[in-house]
C-alpha cells in the first residue's frame, strides 16, 4: 500500500511539473504586444494614488475581460474597503525582465506611488543566464525606487528543466532582492493557481476568473502592506 502511494504521488508530482513547463514555455512564446503609449493610460483625477501592475500574460489576463483579471479585483478590493487608490494593469504577454526593464522610464512617467513587479518567468525557460536575470530585475527595482515608488515584487518559481542547481538559484534571485533591495516580496505569485484545473482555463496555463480571484487575494494583503505608507 505504501509503494502504492508513493507512486501516486510521483505521478502527481510529475503532472504538475509538465503543467508548469508546458505554460512556462507558451508564455514564452505568446508574441510581445505593443507597448502602451502614457497618453493611453486612464489618468488618476479623483484618486488617492496609483499602483501599476506590472508583467506577462498572467497580468494582464490573457483569456479573461479585463474587469476580472486580478488587478482590477485588487482595485475594486480596495474601493470596497474605503482605499480610492486607482490599480494601472500594464501587463504585456510575453514579457520578459529586459523588456520590464526597457519599460521602467514609461512606469516612472506615470508618477505611481507603488508598481507590482511580476516578471523572470520567461527567462527562466529560455535559460537566461541568472546574472542576467538577476541583474534586470534587481535594476529594476532600484529604478523604481529611486524614482520614490515602493516596489512589491511578486516571486517565481520555474521547473527543473534546466536542473536542479539553476531551479533552486532562481528561485533565490527574489527573495535575494528583496532582502538587499528592502522592497516588500509575494513568496510566491501563483500559490493556490498553478496546476489546479478548476482554477485556470482549458490551456491549463492561464488562470480563469476564478484564479485570478485567488492572485488578488494573494497580492492584496501585500498592497495594504505598500499602502501604509502613503496613510
Amino acid at each position: 500500500m505504501q509503494k502504492i502511494t508513493e507512486k501516486r504521488q510521483f505521478h502527481r508530482s510529475i503532472t504538475f511539473m509538465s503543467w508548469l513547463l508546458c505554460a512556462l514555455l507558451l508564455l514564452s512564446c505568446e508574441q510581445q504586444e505593443p507597448q502602451p503609449q502614457a497618453e493611453d493610460m486612464p489618468t488618476t483625477t479623483g484618486y488617492s494614488g496609483t499602483i501599476i501592475s506590472v508583467g506577462d500574460s498572467l497580468t494582464a489576463g490573457l483569456g479573461v475581460m479585463e474587469d476580472d483579471a486580478w488587478p482590477a479585483i485588487v482595485e475594486k478590493n480596495l474601493q470596497n474597503n474605503g482605499y480610492h487608490w486607482q490599480v494601472v494593469n500594464a501587463g504585456i504577454s510575453g514579457e520578459t525582465s529586459s523588456g520590464i526593464l526597457s519599460r521602467i522610464k514609461w512606469i516612472l512617467a506615470r508618477k505611481p506611488q507603488v508598481v507590482i513587479l511580476e516578471t523572470g518567468g520567461n527567462d527562466g525557460l529560455r535559460g537566461i543566464p541568472l546574472s542576467v536575470v538577476r541583474k534586470n530585475i534587481n535594476n529594476a527595482v532600484q529604478l523604481l525606487q529611486e524614482g520614490n515608488v515602493t516596489v512589491i515584487l511578486a516571486g517565481m518559481q520555474i521547473v527543473q528543466n534546466l536542473g536542479p542547481d539553476y531551479t533552486s538559484e532562481f528561485a533565490e534571485i527574489y527573495p535575494s532582492i528583496a532582502r538587499e533591495q528592502g522592497c516588500i516580496l509575494i513568496p510566491f505569485f501563483l500559490r493556490e493557481v498553478a496546476g489546479e484545473p478548476a482554477l485556470n482555463q482549458a490551456d491549463m496555463i492561464h488562470p480563469n476568473e476564478d484564479g485570478h480571484k485567488i492572485i488578488a487575494e494573494t497580492v492584496y494583503p501585500f498592497v495594504l502592506q505598500a499602502l501604509q505608507e502613503y496613510l
